[in-house]
């Protein structure tokens, strides 16, 4: 509905996605009851509403975690967050099972690299994360919706920031087939 009222009536309605993935417990049985359709289907209709005009904003305010961030999370324009929420897309301790690499190294790297480390900041160095909100919340949010969006730099930004030194520098070298 939202969708379809931002397309006729208001073709600027923003959608802002208040995040807490506290209670996802995802298991296999999540997984094979279809989990991952319905992320897809949440990410397909936020692409279609973005498409038709609305302005896709989300604020993290407790635990973002996994799917849930990357649904919610990384399909916004812009990705906001309080000072005090926790934002992770893998727990070391699984990444060492899919990497088949020592937790003792990937607990090592996360102290030198954001990208192997859980935690707001970290991904508010990365980029993900454009900002964190302290303070006035309606005010962050009147911002928010007022910043213009012209792409997506959170490459650019976490190359800026030292959290991604190399991003931006591969996603160029992609976009114009050089990798």
């Amino acid at each position: 509905d939202t969708v379809l009222a931002s397309t006729a009536a208001h073709p600027q309605r923003p959608i802002v996605m208040l995040v807490d993935t506290a209670g996802q417990r995802l298991a296999r049985r999540d997984e094979l009851l279809g989990i991952n359709g319905y992320f897809a289907h949440l990410a397909q209709t936020l692409d279609l509403a973005r498409r038709r005009g609305a302005r896709l904003v989300t604020l993290v305010y407790g635990e973002s975690v996994s799917g849930g961030f990357l649904s919610f999370g990384l399909m916004a324009d812009l990705i906001h967050a309080l000072p005090d929420a926790q934002v992770r897309v893998m727990d070391l301790r699984a990444m060492a099972r899919v990497t088949k690499q020592p937790l003792e190294k990937l607990q090592a790297l996360s102290l030198t690299s954001p990208v192997f480390a859980p935690g707001v900041e970290n991904y508010v160095a990365m980029g993900a994360v454009q900002s964190l909100w302290d303070g006035d919340l309606a005010h962050h949010l009147l911002e928010a919706l007022r910043a213009a969006v012209d792409g997506d730099h959170r490459a650019a930004l976490g190359a800026e920031r030292g959290g991604r030194t190399l991003a931006a520098q591969v996603a160029i070298a992609v976009s114009h087939g050089n990798a």
